[in-house]
């Protein structure tokens, strides 16, 4: 009976694992289908800002807030820039644990590259960075008019990630989960950061 029962589990387990798979390359094979000019140049647009924006947006506001002399500025720079910084690292560090093959190595019939990656493809950091930046943006600002484009922005980069066949769904959706875990995360971490660099 305890046989049979294991079995069951295991056999649902194993229907799971592959139905989810398969969810997993069908949706990338739809979204990478978008070939369209005016999305084709979007999405090529919007996945290669993103290390400028994530860098350039705390980096901006750090200069701002040292000519205003700003300090309020200043350690929301020094957050927003720690949440993308911390996002980075760990995106990477769980890059090379997992070591998942890019989708158009691992369906090179059904996934065409627009761009190549050499690293890893679980989970996506340009996503998870883009998502810490939005996130940590959103919290210091909650206004509509940084809160939907930050969000548009982030999603954006998501979704050109899968359209340019570098990223699956799940990877992208871990990306998206991370960076956003990791903004909120940040709260606390720079409470005790600001009192260390800033003495308050």
């Amino acid at each position: 009976m305890k046989r049979n029962i294991l079995f069951v589990y295991f056999a649902f387990f194993v229907v799971s694992m592959l139905s989810a798979q398969n969810w997993d390359i069908n949706t990338l094979h739809q979204i990478n289908s978008w070939d369209g000019k005016f999305i084709r140049n979007y999405n090529k647009f919007i996945s290669q800002s993103e290390p400028y924006i994530a860098i350039g947006v705390p980096v901006a506001m750090a200069v701002a807030a040292w000519a205003k002399n700003d300090k309020e500025l200043l350690k929301d720079a020094i957050y927003v820039g720690t949440s993308v910084a911390g996002t980075f690292v760990l995106t990477y560090g769980m890059k090379y644990l997992f070591d998942r093959a890019r989708p158009f190595e691992t369906y090179p019939d059904r996934v065409h590259p627009y761009s190549y990656e050499s690293s890893p493809s679980f989970p996506s950091g340009h996503t998870s960075t883009a998502f810490a930046l939005a996130t940590s943006l959103c919290i210091k600002y909650p206004k509509w008019y940084v809160i939907a484009p930050s969000a548009l922005w982030a999603c954006s980069v998501g979704v050109s990630r899968m359209n340019e066949g570098v990223h699956y769904p799940s990877d992208v959706l871990a990306g998206a989960v991370i960076g956003a875990g990791c903004a909120v995360a940040n709260i606390y971490i720079n409470r005790w950061l600001n009192k260390w660099l800033l003495g308050n």
